[in-house]
């Protein structure tokens, strides 16, 4: 009994904030947001091609003194025309490799694998 009414003096002394031990546990097992970066630059995506797990967000960023775009060769994806130090960022959602390419300058090409 004695311990039942420390805690709750704990709590109430922590403003009244009770939390029950289950959601903690499924808190602690959720995956925090995942990212990764490219970087457009010399005419080159880089690195060329790169593996993320299902549900990571990918930023691309023009790091040359000309634009660039970021085009799926599947039409998954598409940015605006990116000029220097722009971004363009996509969440992959699901498994899969997508390909993708600069619209501007074709022979840039890259890959995203999602596992």
């Amino acid at each position: 009994m004695f311990a039942a009414s420390l805690m709750t003096m704990v709590v109430m002394g922590l403003g009244g904030f009770i939390v029950e031990r289950s959601h903690f546990a499924a808190a602690a097992q959720e995956k925090p947001a995942s990212t990764a970066e490219v970087k457009i630059d010399n005419f080159s995506f880089g690195p060329a091609a790169i593996s993320v797990s299902v549900g990571t967000t990918v930023t691309w960023t023009n790091r040359d003194d000309i634009p660039h775009t970021v085009v799926s060769t599947e039409k998954v994806f598409k940015s605006k025309v990116l000029d220097t130090d722009e971004k363009f960022s996509y969440t992959f959602t699901k498994a899969g490799e997508y390909p993708y390419f600069c619209s501007i300058h074709p022979k840039m090409t890259g890959k995203v694998v999602v596992q």
